[in-house]
């Protein structure tokens, strides 16, 4: 990017680029084109991305409910301990939802933009407008030059050399300017706008991440007991059932396989059955539900003094206590003000007053600590708590499930595409520019050619074969004195005064 400004009128300013605008916007402008704004904004963008993959982030039903929000930062105090308030405070349990993710990628997208408006007038001036004519210096000091004495009339070797580099598929162009007789070639003046092509891919990515961010969703954890059926929510009108589970193991133990068979409705019409497996999702309209964990739940059915039935379904035990020792499931009751908790010994632990086989029922008003009643009951069961009635119908399985909807996953894959296609023109396909001047010298020419390329080894092979191809047609020896190799390194500073870029 260039520094270079002069001033235009009181209140515009033009830059080296030749872009006009006010003094105040252009002051924001050279903000955000700054290699250190595009940098401290990556970083960031990288830190919060960092976190997010690291930190559990919570789900937009846990976040729905305040509720079950407090007992989902209950669930994961064990885990971060004294750091769990701080985390919740500055929003690291949903880093991609934050406003400050969606800020940062925003200014990122702007900052792109702004550079991509800095760039494209640089390069636009290089393909069609070239710096055609060079210094004496420049000859002498170019990262890669040469200079043979040909014994050829100079009008005879320059007609030589441009027929030669239109032959290896160069553009040339004349300069009129002296001393001598001068030439200017390139090849791939294009690709160079490959940059611009990454750099519009890397917003379409930027995009991409707002849209999911804004419009899609994420469930971690969608727990189905087999038979039941689970709205999922968010707008889709979509609900689900599996109605089988099972599950396979190595002899070690270790698992296998497990399988569920999902049935899924949209407004109450089936669309879609298939066996998922882990990597093996079910798909409908861009909505995924992969199978991500299992486990048992306790069926239980709940009537009201009446007699009628107010629930009866699977209540997944996929809580933990943190002693480890019990597993536990929620049954919302909302109609009736309580919440109840399903509690059993957990996997491989003993309970003095729950035995294999028997659940413990707890109520307890919702939003409140205080406890209505418990009760431990076996299979068949029924026991009154507060108003209602609690029966323990059976042990069943259920299947968690991760159900995402990424709606701007097709334009990251776009905008990936697209990275890779521009940087391989612009890595593969640079622009090679070669500067010709050719004098007379006796009875013969004098040829020098130059290349500002810099740290390129395969090319600076490329240029001195193709002046020992040139050398052997024409005759011609290498000029007492002169450098036919590339230049040092402190040459270089010569070289920004002798050529643009």
């Amino acid at each position: 990017m260039s520094n270079d400004t002069h001033l235009l009128t009181e209140d515009t300013i033009e830059s080296a680029d030749t872009i006009r605008m006010p003094r105040p916007l252009y002051k924001v402008y050279r903000v955000f084109i700054s290699k250190r704004t595009g940098i401290g904004l990556i970083l960031a963008m990288g830190f919060l991305t960092l976190m997010g993959t690291l930190i559990q982030q919570s789900t937009e039903n846990n976040r729905a409910d305040a509720t079950a929000y407090a007992d989902w930062l209950d669930s994961v105090r064990p885990r971060y301990q004294g750091w769990t308030g701080v985390l919740d405070l500055l929003g690291m349990f949903n880093v991609f939802g934050s406003w400050w993710f969606k800020a940062v990628n925003v200014l990122l997208c702007i900052s792109i933009l702004c550079c991509i408006m800095h760039r494209i007038p640089l390069l636009w001036k290089r393909a069609t407008r070239p710096q055609l004519h060079v210094t004496e210096g420049f000859f002498a000091h170019a990262s890669i030059h040469h200079d043979v004495t040909a014994p050829v009339p100079a009008e005879q070797s320059l007609e030589h050399l441009r027929t030669t580099m239109r032959r290896k598929g160069y553009r040339v162009i004349d300069d009129p300017r002296g001393p001598g007789l001068n030439l200017y070639t390139d090849k791939f003046r294009w690709p160079p706008f490959g940059t611009i092509f990454a750099h519009v891919a890397f917003v379409i990515i930027l995009l991409g991440v707002l849209v999911t961010s804004n419009t899609g969703f994420s469930e971690d954890n969608v727990p189905v007991s087999i038979g039941d059926r689970v709205d999922i929510g968010h707008g889709t009108g979509l609900t689900i059932t599996a109605t089988s589970f099972s599950d396979t193991y190595y002899e070690d133990g270790r698992p296998k396989d497990y399988v569920s068979h999902l049935v899924l409705y949209k407004d109450g019409v089936q669309v879609k059955e298939q066996d998922t497996r882990v990597n093996e999702p079910l798909r409908y309209e861009g909505v995924k539900f992969f199978q991500a964990s299992f486990g048992f739940a306790a069926r239980i059915q709940v009537k009201d003094s009446t007699g009628k039935v107010l629930h009866e379904g699977g209540v997944p035990l996929q809580y933990t206590t943190e002693d480890q020792k019990n597993s536990f499931g929620k049954l919302p009751l909302p109609n009736q003000g309580v919440d109840a908790f399903v509690i059993t010994a957990a996997s491989g632990q003993t309970d003095a007053q729950i035995q294999p086989g028997d659940v413990a029922i707890k109520v307890q008003p919702t939003d409140q600590d205080s406890t209505i009643g418990q009760k431990v009951i076996t299979q068949g069961q029924t026991a009154q708590i507060g108003d209602l009635t609690y029966t323990f119908l059976r042990e069943q399985q259920y299947t968690g499930l991760m159900v995402s909807d990424d709606p701007g996953a097709l334009w990251v894959w776009v905008g990936s595409t697209m990275i890779v296609a521009g940087m391989t023109i612009t890595m593969f396909f640079r622009h090679r520019r070669i500067w010709v001047r050719v004098q007379p010298s006796g009875d013969g020419s004098r040829i020098r050619l130059a290349s500002s390329e810099r740290h390129d080894t395969a090319y600076e092979g490329w240029v001195s074969r193709l002046v020992d191809d040139l050398s052997a047609d024409l005759g011609a020896t290498p000029t007492p004195g002169h450098h036919t190799t590339a230049g040092r390194d402190h040459d270089r500073a010569d070289l920004a005064s002798t050529v643009g870029a």
